[in-house]
C-alpha cells in the first residue's frame, strides 16, 4: 500500500511541476496566436482580455506523468499493452490529445455548438468501440433484483450509446462550469483526487492517471485562480471532462458494483447538477438549451454579491462533500 501511495504522489508531483513550467509557455503561445478570451458579452465576468490554451499545459503535464510514472506500475495479466503502457491508457491519452487540439482551435476560431457536439460524440464512440478503445459501461447492478446483486448486461450497441452519452455529458458539463476563475480546474482536481482514493481499491493504473490529473490541476490553479492569468479554454476544460469520464469508467464504476452507477454522479455532482439546473431553467424560459447565458450556479452566487474567489470556494466545498460521500458509499458497499 505504501508503494502504491508513493507512486500516486510521484505522478501528482510530476504533473504539478510540469504544469507550473508549461503554463507560462502556453500563455505566450496563446497571446501570439490570438487565442484570447475578450469580455465582449454580458455572460463573461472578467473585465480584461485573458489568454486561453491553459489546457495545453495541463495535457502536457498529464502526458509527462503518464510517460514517466505509468511504467512503474505492473500491467495486470491478460490486459493488452505495448511495453509498459496499456492499450487503454494509450487510447485515452490519444483521444484526449485530439480533444485538446480541437478545443484549442475552437478557442481561436469559435466553432458552432453543433460541430463541438459531433466531435465529442465521435470521441465517445471511438473510446467505447469494442475493436478500438473498448472502454465502456457494460452494465449496471439492479438494486431492486437479486438482493441488490443482480447485474444487467447491456448489448454492445446499448453499451456504446450509454458510454458515449456519459462521456459527452461529463465532458460538456466540465466545460460549461468553466465560467469563473479556477472553478473547473479546482472541481476537476477534487474529482481526480477522489478517483485516486477510490483507485486504492485495486485500480493502481487508474490511480496513476488520476493523480497526474490532480497534480496538474492543482498546479494550474497557481495561474488560474482569481485573478486568472490564463484560462483552461475549451480544450482544457473538455480534456479534463473527457479524461476523468474515461477514468471513471475504468475505475470508479468498477470499484463497487452495487453502487457503480451512483459513484460518478457524486464525483461529478457539481458540473452535472449545474447542467441540469441550467437546462431546466432554459426550458422553462423557452430558450434554446445550447445558448450560453448567466443561469449557471456560479452566476447565481455572483448575483448574491459574492466575488469570484468566494463563489469558487463554495462550489469547491460542495464538490468535496459530494466526493466524500462517494468515497463513503464505496467503502460501505465494499
Amino acid at each position: 500500500m505504501n508503494w502504491l501511495l508513493n507512486t500516486f504522489v510521484l505522478a501528482g508531483g510530476v504533473g504539478l511541476i510540469v504544469v507550473l513550467l508549461a503554463t507560462p509557455i502556453a500563455k505566450r503561445l496563446a497571446e501570439k496566436s490570438g487565442a484570447i478570451d475578450v469580455p465582449d458579452d454580458e455572460r463573461r465576468v472578467h473585465t480584461q482580455p485573458i489568454p486561453r490554451w491553459g489546457g495545453l499545459a495541463v495535457y502536457l503535464a498529464v502526458l509527462t506523468a503518464w510517460l514517466i510514472v505509468y511504467p512503474l506500475s505492473k500491467v495486470p495479466a491478460g490486459q493488452a499493452s505495448i511495453g509498459p503502457y496499456t492499450l487503454n491508457s494509450l487510447w485515452i491519452m490519444g483521444i484526449g490529445g485530439a480533444v485538446v487540439v480541437f478545443g484549442m482551435l475552437d478557442d481561436k476560431y469559435g466553432f458552432s455548438a453543433g460541430l463541438q457536439a459531433v466531435f465529442l460524440i465521435v470521441c465517445g464512440i471511438a473510446l467505447s468501440h469494442n475493436k478500438l478503445g473498448n472502454i465502456r459501461i457494460e452494465g449496471i447492478t439492479d438494486p431492486f433484483g437479486g438482493g441488490g446483486h443482480h447485474y444487467i448486461n447491456f448489448s454492445l450497441l446499448n453499451s456504446v450509446l450509454i458510454t458515449t452519452a456519459f462521456v459527452f455529458v461529463i465532458t460538456k458539463t466540465m466545460d460549461t462550469i468553466d465560467g469563473i476563475d479556477g472553478l473547473a480546474s479546482g472541481v476537476a482536481a477534487i474529482s481526480a483526487m477522489t478517483m485516486c482514493i477510490l483507485a486504492l481499491y485495486h485500480q493502481p493504473l487508474v490511480g496513476v492517471l488520476s493523480a497526474s490529473a490532480a497534480g496538474a490541476c492543482i498546479g494550474f490553479l497557481r495561474y488560474n485562480f482569481h485573478p486568472a492569468k490564463i484560462f483552461l479554454g475549451t480544450g482544457g476544460a473538455q480534456f479534463l471532462g473527457f479524461f476523468l469520464a474515461a477514468l471513471s469508467i475504468q475505475g470508479a464504476m468498477k470499484t463497487a458494483a452495487a453502487v457503480a452507477f451512483v459513484v460518478p454522479l457524486l464525483v461529478f455532482g457539481v458540473p452535472v447538477w449545474d447542467a441540469f439546473v441550467v437546462v431546466i431553467r432554459r426550458l422553462l424560459n423557452k430558450s434554446p438549451i445550447t445558448r450560453a447565458d448567466k443561469r449557471h450556479l456560479h452566476h447565481a452566487l455572483l448575483g448574491k454579491g459574492l466575488n469570484q474567489r468566494q463563489a469558487a470556494l463554495i462550489l469547491y466545498g460542495v464538490a468535496i462533500v459530494l466526493c466524500g460521500t462517494a468515497i463513503l458509499v464505496v467503502k460501505l458497499a465494499a
